[in-house]
Order: structure tokens, then C-alpha cells, then sequence
């Protein structure tokens, strides 16, 4: 599966009650937007913007080694892991710690929360990622990064290694290497959650979750068929040496898989995704974010 052109798969409308504004902007907004955007495929994606706050503006002077200004701080899309939502506490948590080192776009990808369609699970939530980006760009932000967490992170790699992704640097935070993975008891139940029909049952009414009932056909490239294509983009692999989900093979596979393109993180004591990033791992993010340039 292929995204299509970054530059042609958003349009974007009010959700009832939210604030205004032009759609397309000379400068990115001063006050936080929630909008709903269209995918290329035609789901409508709930997404929220908060503008970078102070502590960035006032801390963090952006400039490369010889003093040059890089221009000002990027906006970071976030990308929420299955189950997740832009709404979900440990989303918005991850979203204030971020908006210290730029503005963030965040969103719920299909089938969670308020957004349309169906969960692929991975497969077309790539487009759902391609219109958050586009309405980054919208907003008048000159540099996008990606930030991904688990389903997220399998995402936001998939999505850099389009030729047309239209952003600076990306960030995949526990993400799997290969599909179809078993090896763990989380994974084990994940499987029976997206697979029988008792279990997307149990995704609906117990954890919000809209999951399609058929199978990918066809199967989409891999989170490490995908990586040896992002480069030059800076890619960031970050990965707990405690993740209950995939253990450490699958960062060491995708960073190998870079060829010593990408820097990965190995944390020592980190569980799985958004609820094990500390505030200290999320502004160490923040300034690897700021250093690529991104």
C-alpha cells in the first residue's frame, strides 16, 4: 500500500464548537484547533493542534555548530498506539511534554475515538499519518516530525519511507520490527483482540476500538522492510529493554536494518509505549527533536 502524494490526501473541517480559523495559514496558530481531516481514502480523522508553549521559545536557541539559526522550533505529530486516542490521558501526557520543544499535532487514527472507519492495525492508518502531516504543513509549520509509539511506531517508519513523506526527522518509540509476531503472552491476546470476532468485540465495547474484519491483502511492507528506505531522514529508535510486547530483537533489528543511518535508545528498565515514557525519556526526545534540525 502506497500513501499517495504527502501534498494531496488532507482536507480538513470544523468539529461542531471548536475554533475557527483559515484552513491554510501564513503563520501557525497562537491558540490550541481540533478539527476533523479527510484521508485520501475518505476517513475522517479527529486530530487536535497545541502551539509550542514558553518554556521551548525562552530555553531552547536553535542553531547548528557554528551558530547559524535553524529557523524556529518544528511540529511534532504524535502517532498513538493501539487502543489509544488523541484524548486518552497518556496521549495528552505525551503531548504537554512535547509542546516544550515545538507544536503538536495529535490525532486518533481510524477506528478510535471520534475518528471514522475501521482499525487496520497498521496497514492504512499510514494514511491517516500522511493528513496529519499535510495539516501540520497547513498550519504554516515550515519542518514536521513524526513520533510513534508501538502500532504508532510501526507507522511513522512506514510512513518516512514514502518518497513523498514531507517530513525532517522521525522517532519510533517501541515499535514491532515484523509482523504477525506471537512471541509474548501481550502479543498473544493482541492477536485473539484483532483476529476473532468475540475479540473485536471486546475491542469495541471495552476499549473503544473499531477493528476491520479482514485480513491485510495485500500485506504491507514491514516496520524493517521500511527503515533502509527513510534515510536521509534522521531516524530515531527508541525501545525498553522491559517491553512486555517485543522484546529487545526487534530495535536491534531495525536499527541494523538502517545500516548506521539511525541512533537507537535502548532504556534500561522501560515497559511499552506511551505509558512507560518518563517525562525525562520524552525531553531527552524533545531535544534529540531539536538537535537533527528537525
Amino acid at each position: 500500500m502506497r500513501a499517495g502524494p504527502a501534498g494531496d490526501v488532507t482536507r480538513s473541517f470544523d468539529i461542531p464548537d471548536s475554533e475557527t480559523g483559515d484552513r491554510t495559514a501564513s503563520r501557525p496558530p497562537t491558540s490550541p484547533l481540533r478539527r476533523f481531516l479527510t484521508t485520501e481514502d475518505g476517513v475522517n480523522i479527529e486530530a487536535v493542534y497545541d502551539p509550542g508553549g514558553v518554556v521551548y521559545n525562552a530555553s531552547h536557541l536553535l542553531s547548528d555548530d557554528t551558530g547559524k539559526p535553524l529557523g524556529s522550533p518544528p511540529v511534532i505529530v504524535v502517532a498513538h498506539g493501539f487502543t489509544g486516542g488523541v484524548d486518552r490521558p497518556h496521549v495528552r501526557r505525551v503531548v504537554a511534554a512535547l509542546t516544550r520543544y515545538g507544536s503538536v499535532v495529535a490525532f486518533s487514527f481510524r477506528g478510535h475515538g471520534r475518528s471514522g472507519g475501521h482499525s487496520t492495525v497498521g496497514d492504512r492508518e499510514v494514511l491517516d499519518l500522511a493528513a496529519a502531516v499535510r495539516w501540520a504543513r497547513d498550519l504554516g509549520h515550515e519542518r514536521v516530525v513524526t513520533v510513534g509509539f508501538s502500532m504508532g511506531g510501526s507507522v511513522v517508519l512506514r510512513h518516512a519511507a514514502l518518497p513523498d513523506a514531507g517530513i525532517d526527522a522521525v522517532v519510533s518509540v517501541s515499535a514491532p520490527a515484523r509482523w504477525y509476531y506471537r512471541g509474548t503472552a501481550p502479543m498473544r491476546r493482541l492477536h485473539w483482540l484483532v483476529t476473532r470476532p468475540a475479540g473485536r468485540l471486546v475491542g469495541r465495547y471495552g476499549f473503544g476500538t473499531r477493528i476491520h474484519h479482514r485480513d491485510w491483502d495485500p500485506v504491507p511492507p514491514s516496520p524493517v522492510e521500511s527503515v533502509p528506505l527513510i534515510a536521509p531522514t534522521p531516524l530515531l529508535i527508541v525501545h525498553g529493554d522491559s517491553d512486555g510486547y517485543f522484546p529487545v530483537d526487534h530495535p536491534r533489528m531495525l536499527a541494523e536494518a538502517a545500516d548506521g543511518h539511525a541512533e537507537l535508545w535502548l532504556e534500561e528498565g522501560m515497559g511499552h509505549a506511551e505509558h512507560a515514557a518518563t517525562g525525562e525519556l520524552l525531553d531527552r526526545v524533545g531535544d534529540w527533536v531539536l538537535g537533527t534540525g528537525g
